[in-house]
């Protein structure tokens, strides 16, 4: 069982990196794809001029859900290792993890309504030993609101939306390009051995 959630967040985290990436040049043409590899926030938003309130809604809902449910069981389970592979493929965690985990001993249960979208929140909250019928329901609180903000905003602003990405579709393979670029960069950057 834990091979396989180990399995499920490596393929959910590739998936996330290619969806982000294409995220700009299909959000408009293939959003239900797109939210499939990657719900984050900015594909989420981009994709509701494009999209029906139901597939928008299970798609989004469930892509978010089985990703907190994988860290979760990622953080309870590998705890500090899980937390030492983070800081070790960034360097030293930057100040944002560093803030969140402090969020996190704070706000306790709380930051999961807040933040549902958050890996580090849910893999923060695996580690915390966060019991699992406690987890889930408020996920699932906080990713049908953080959905519901995100429909509103995208259908209040959805000229804007529509405008901003015919805008970049001449060049929008070329920004697809460089996300790639940047996220192999990123990579590289974070597998070097760091130097003092």
């Amino acid at each position: 069982m834990r091979k396989a959630v180990l399995a499920l967040t490596t393929l959910l985290f590739v998936i996330g990196t290619i969806g982000s990436n294409i995220g700009p040049a299909l959000v408009d043409e293939r959003p239900r794809l797109v939210l499939m590899l990657s719900s984050r926030n900015r594909n989420l938003f981009g994709a509701v001029p494009y999209i029906d309130l139901l597939s928008y809604s299970v798609i989004g809902f469930t892509r978010v859900l089985i990703a907190g449910v994988a860290l979760f069981f990622v953080g309870r389970w590998y705890g500090t290792k899980a937390l030492g592979w983070v800081e070790g493929n960034m360097g030293e965690l930057p100040a944002i993890y560093k803030w969140t985990e402090r969020l996190v001993d704070k706000a306790g249960p709380a930051i999961l309504v807040l933040m549902p979208g958050s890996n580090i929140v849910c893999l923060l909250l695996g580690h915390r030993r966060m019991a699992p019928k406690k987890f889930v329901p408020l996920l699932m609180v906080g990713i049908a609101l953080k959905l519901l903000v995100l429909w509103r905003g995208g259908k209040l602003f959805e000229d804007q939306i529509r405008d901003f990405l015919n805008y970049i579709e001449r060049y929008q393979w070329w920004v697809v390009g460089g996300l790639f670029v940047a996220s192999t960069l990123q990579s590289v950057r974070k597998g070097r051995p760091k130097t003092t």
